[in-house]
């Protein structure tokens, strides 16, 4: 059945298969026992029965292990320098800590090289691929000057598609007597020079940061150049981050931990993903986002590790699993559907997140027979194989 010159492999005999296709499978994650996956080329060709897969080139025995999609990782900050070791140590043992957060790392970024910023950006994305994420989205934010900034979402762009650019993550230290000056600044030359670089503009909404002003005014002038708002929202407290992203038809609002009735029905009532995410909280104690009362009231919900180098300094979307399940009210079927087929909703792709004819022949090979696992057994590494693009990584 090959249709191009690159060779067909055909995966048999997987215990379990997530194809997050209802109308392929069993529930909303599409189930199918004893299944088989085709891929052609960078494709998915086919899907069924093991018993009925077509002849293909290659064969690959999963020998009754679970296979699920790629995870899509939709909420990240990879390109950084520097370390906040001694900041993390200190919280965690009750200890006070007096150095700049998100500032310290924005003197680390923009005092390394180009070669430094790009080859931890290669890192982390080569850390979160062996743990099963074959989409990875990341933000600029840590370099908060025209240049920092363009420079941060090149490096970015040379090496995932979903870059996002962030210049309002905070008012750096230069602009603390004059946000306002600061907010020109980023609407108008920073914007000029990182659209080229980016698919999304987001803002951190938050007191301390900006504020609801402050964000439309980013956000509106990021659509204007053709960038699609994302939104950092209601983190540490209530405020105005989630309405503003409905209002704006934000592909969605991230953390939503601290919301009201009004805020939770504003997101199921729209196309505004919810992306939780709960390694932000792990890391710092902070409250857990409550998934199950998104869920009920009908929101769609995806997870994503947050990987950043002060608040979720993980890549691992099993870790975010786990912890999702335990702690945030998911079942393991919720939180992997939104590991996967949540985070291409929050990236609008409709290519990746599922096992289905035509989507990208991304898949995770697990070491168990079933997803379930991911929360079952959590900190065990048991994505054994990664297909991304077709290829086996």
């Amino acid at each position: 059945m090959t249709t191009n010159s690159a060779p067909t492999t055909a995966l048999t005999h997987i215990a379990q298969l997530v194809t997050n296709d209802p109308s392929l499978g069993e529930g909303p994650l599409g189930l199918i026992q004893d299944a088989a996956v085709v891929i052609d080329g960078d494709r998915i060709a086919w899907v069924g029965p093991s018993g009925k897969a077509p002849a293909t080139d290659n064969a690959v025995d999963a020998g009754g292990r679970a296979v699920i999609p790629g995870f899509v990782d939709s909420h990240s900050h990879l390109v950084f320098a520097g370390d906040r070791t001694e900041e993390f140590n200190a919280r965690m043992s009750g200890r006070p800590y007096s150095a700049g957060g998100i500032r310290t790392t924005v003197a680390a970024t923009r005092a390394a090289g180009d070669d430094v910023l790009r080859a931890n950006v290669a890192r982390y994305l080569a850390e979160g691929l062996r743990q099963g994420t074959t989409t990875q989205e990341t933000k600029s934010g840590y370099g908060l000057t025209v240049e920092d900034e363009a420079r941060a979402l090149r490096i970015a762009a040379e090496q995932t598609d979903e870059v996002t650019f962030l210049g309002a993550h905070i008012v750096p230290p230069e602009h603390a007597d004059d946000p306002a000056g600061y907010v020109d600044l980023v609407t108008g030359p920073m914007l000029d020079a990182c659209a080229p670089h980016a698919r999304w503009v987001d803002v951190f909404c938050e007191k301390g940061a900006f504020d609801g002003d402050q964000a439309r005014a980013i956000l509106t002038a990021g659509a204007a150049k053709g960038l699609v708002p994302r939104v950092h929202a209601n983190q540490l407290g209530h405020g105005p981050g989630v309405q503003l992203a409905v209002e704006l038809g934000a592909a969605s609002a991230d953390h939503c931990t601290h919301l009201t009735d009004a805020d939770v029905d504003a997101l199921a009532g729209s196309e505004t993903v919810a992306t939780l995410l709960p390694g932000a909280e792990f890391s710092t104690r902070a409250t857990w986002p409550d998934a199950r009362r998104l869920l009920d009231a009908g929101a769609t919900v995806a997870l994503s590790t947050d990987c950043n180098p002060g608040s979720s300094f993980t890549s691992s979307m099993p870790f975010c699993i786990a912890l999702a399940v335990r702690d945030m009210g998911m079942t393991p079927d919720e939180a992997v559907w939104s590991a996967t087929a949540g985070g291409a909703r929050a990236l609008r792709r409709t290519d990746v997140g599922r096992i289905t004819p035509g989507a990208r022949a991304d898949l995770a090979l697990l070491d168990a027979p079933s997803h379930v696992h991911l929360a079952y057994r959590p900190g065990v590494p048991l994505v054994s194989a990664v297909w991304h693009k077709g290829v086996l990584v």
